[in-house]
Order: structure tokens, then sequence, then C-alpha cells
């Protein structure tokens, strides 16, 4: 259910690139955001945050939380709260399975990427994730340098 960043037809409004290096990514999912007409503008500004989210199920919904969307600057006394709750809006069997994982693997819901599909709605990729110990950061730090000196190589050679 992975939003294609090579396609012309999303377009990123705030990505957690430091999400793959602190959790080892497990399910990911697509979610609607529930939003005010101020936040939809504010994101397609682009300056949005996520680095800091996570998304937790409450009274049987699942909810984002800590997500920066900054002030609409042209919207005077009607604009939002920068880091309020927001809901997500997933299916009950969704909603089932993130709460199951989280509550007997120990696993956390993890935003990945805010984006606009090609209807122009604002949708969330939120994943499964299960946070990784130093070790696994500096293991998966030393297969992308290897990769990456493996690159060179046979450009230089090749």
């Amino acid at each position: 259910m992975s939003s294609g960043t090579g396609d012309p037809r999303y377009r990123l409004a705030a990505d957690n690139r430091r999400a793959r290096f602190d959790y080892e990514i497990g399910q990911t999912y697509e979610a609607g955001i529930q939003l005010t007409g101020t936040e939809i503008k504010s994101l397609r500004g682009g300056r949005s945050t996520i680095g800091e989210s996570y998304a937790a199920e409450k009274g049987g919904e699942v909810w984002l939380f800590n997500a920066y969307i900054p002030e609409y600057l042209e919207a005077n006394r009607f604009n939002h709260e920068t880091r309020r709750p927001r809901k997500l809006l997933l299916h009950k069997k969704e909603i089932a399975r993130l709460a199951q994982a989280v509550q007997r693997e120990g696993m956390t819901v993890v935003p990945l990427k805010i984006y606009f599909n090609e209807k122009g709605r604002a949708k969330v990729e939120i994943a499964l994730a299960r946070g990784k110990k130093l070790h696994d950061k500096r293991q998966s730090e030393k297969a992308r340098d290897w990769t990456r000196e493996k690159g060179r190589l046979m450009r230089d050679k090749g």
C-alpha cells in the first residue's frame, strides 16, 4: 500500500526519513487524515514535519500525535493549533490489527510520510515498527556505507 515516491501523481507534504534508521519497519498502511481547511493549505506549502510524531489507538480510533503543521499565515483568527492530535481514518479491522500489534508484540505505529494522492486528498503512510537497538543501527549504517562504496567502485571501474 505504498505511495510510490517517484510517481508524479503523488506530492509529498512531509517525510519522516529518520524512521527507517530508528525503526525496523513492518507492515505499512495508508490512512486518511482529518484536517481543517487551514491545515490543508499549510500542508500544500510543504513546511510540516512528522519527525517526532507517532500514532496511537485511543477510544477505538487511531490518532496522530505531535505532528507539526505550521499556521497558515493568511488565515487570521481562524487558524489551527500547530501540534493538535489529528484523527486518522482507517477501517475497523486495520485499527484492531494495529492495536493488537502494539499491545501484544510491543510495536510502535510510526508515520512515514504525509502526501497528496491523485485526487488531491491528504494521506498518511503509517507503519508498524519495532525500535532498533544501537548495534542494529550500526549494522544498517555499515550496510548502507558498503552499498554506497560498491556503487562508487562499479562506477569508477565500469
